[in-house]
């Protein structure tokens, strides 16, 4: 048995990016040169780090368990940790042989308390099987060669575009007119000694212009690039020195917004490519944006920081502070008076450009709070009589639904197991979906917080999305599947 460092060093970088841990992932990838190795990491399954490690610690639990007479013996279990000092081990072996000498190999043991997972998260939904969704309603996509990140629906039809760590990303004709899920790839390629070549970068973000004519997707190259419906490459938008970790179109579909860990975030004008304003304002790498206007956004960082800045103006027009760790996500809500963020310091924050301070400081989960968003409710949107509710997704396993007007949680969502990527309000804001690493997909009512749909996957959810009409969600998914939940009756 052998085994080289730049193996080792790939399993870590999986392990982090799968984790979560994507801007830890990218300073490790750098640190050890994971692109200049040879290996296939299509050919890596997920959780390959945590299943050797898995292994390992079922062969020294094997070690103590089983005698040199080849009898077995029940042990408890063993932590990673005691595993590898070898004095505990050690010592275990030995408080296992007396054990089992005490008890002169007492009969009839089943075995359970030898059997032992890293997780146990792995067990069947204990739901009611009426809300399963069945396999006859469940569409599983494949052809992306790693895992699949992100995926957004096109806002006028049942186009579905997903990105990937193969370096490209794909559009999927999910029409029904369509008689198979048609797929168009786009490959991602950078210059290289005259000729294009494949990037060899995840493609981590991507978004559809308001028609649904264009697609934007930010990669781990430094490019940015607009796709037409049909594949074909419009512009390549190159300036970020680095990884693009987000981008969106504004609402008038003539300016993409792109945040880089480079530190900058960047205005690029759609029609003609060219950077209009690079924005140079926080000191370290920038992790999300979000229109407020067509021409104002807000952007967040690791350096714990949120700007609003403005097209035309050189300097941030507000600054908010009060997280204490890196800054995840940031959302305006759909009328542009409140900004929601979320940070790794556990807490959620409401602010407005009248104040300094925050309006809220919303202190529940217990872990990382990975994403947020708000539902498509309230005044100003096409539903102006329901209630405006910010749900929030945490590596604690839960989502929560908060009342904003009066800063408190009403729901707490607590199905799921695994950390949550991704959270998604159906078009009329009835619905939320979620998605966990635990491979399922929730469907909850938001009105009374119950779960009413479920499918388990193949792989660790990264992100969920509703299309337009609400009747169907795409799911993609760490072993490469994107998946279509078809929720008509």
């Amino acid at each position: 048995m052998s085994f080289s460092s730049d193996e080792v060093n790939f399993l870590v970088y999986r392990y982090l990016q799968e984790s979560g841990f994507a801007h830890s992932a990218y300073t490790f990838g750098i640190e050890s040169h994971i692109s200049q190795s040879n290996i296939n990491g299509a050919l890596v399954p997920p959780a390959a780090l945590l299943s050797v490690i898995q292994k390992g610690l079922q062969y020294t639990e094997a070690e103590i368990s089983i005698g040199e007479d080849g009898s077995e013996r029940v042990i408890e279990s063993l932590s990673l940790i005691d595993a590898v000092m070898p004095d505990v081990v050690e010592s275990r072996k030995q408080a296992a042989a007396k054990s089992h000498q005490i008890k002169n190999e007492t009969s009839n043991t089943n075995g359970d308390d030898t059997a032992h997972s890293i997780s146990n998260h792995n067990d069947a939904m204990e739901i009611d099987g009426t809300l399963e969704i069945p396999a006859s309603k469940a569409t599983v996509l494949r052809g992306h060669e790693s895992e699949v990140f992100i995926c957004a629906w096109n806002p006028c039809n049942d186009l579905l575009a997903s990105g990937s760590g193969d370096s490209t990303a794909r559009i999927w004709n999910m029409n029904d007119s369509s008689n198979s899920a048609n797929q168009l790839v786009l490959r991602h390629c950078i210059q290289k000694g005259g000729t294009e070549v494949p990037s060899n970068k995840d493609v981590t973000s991507l978004d559809w212009n308001c028609d649904g004519k264009f697609l934007a997707t930010g990669s781990y190259d430094g490019f940015a690039r607009i796709w037409s419906t049909d594949g074909r490459l419009v512009s390549t938008l190159g300036q970020h020195k680095g990884p693009i970790f987000a981008l969106k179109w504004n609402k008038k579909g003539n300016y993409i917004l792109s945040a880089g860990v480079d530190k900058t975030t960047i205005i690029w004008d759609a029609s003609s490519g060219h950077c209009t304003q690079q924005f140079a304002f926080h000191s370290a790498p920038a992790l999300d944006v979000d229109w407020q206007t067509n021409n104002s956004f807000a952007s967040c960082s690791t350096d714990q920081c949120i700007h609003v800045c403005k097209l035309g103006v050189d300097k941030p027009i507000k600054t908010f502070q009060g997280h204490t760790n890196e800054v995840n996500a940031i959302k305006w809500d759909p009328q542009g008076n409140y900004l929601a963020s979320c940070s790794d310091d556990m807490t959620l924050k409401i602010w407005n450009m009248k104040q300094d301070s925050c309006v809220h400081d919303l202190q529940a989960h217990n872990k990382e709070i990975y994403t947020i968003k708000w539902s498509p409710t309230g005044p100003g949107t096409n539903n102006p009589n329901a209630q405006l509710i910010l749900a929030s997704a945490s590596f604690d396993s839960t989502v929560r639904l908060w009342d904003v007007d009066r800063g408190i949680c009403i729901h707490t969502l607590t199905k799921h197991q695994e950390p949550v990527y991704s959270v998604a309000f159906s078009p009329d804001g009835k619905f939320l979906a979620s998605g966990s690493f635990d491979k399922c997909v929730h469907i909850w009512n938001v009105q009374s917080g119950a779960l009413i749909n479920s499918y388990r996957g193949s792989g660790g959810i990264f992100e969920v999305c509703w299309n337009h009409r609400g009747d169907k969600v795409g799911a993609s998914a760490s072993d490469g599947t994107v998946v279509v939940l078809d929720l008509r009756k």
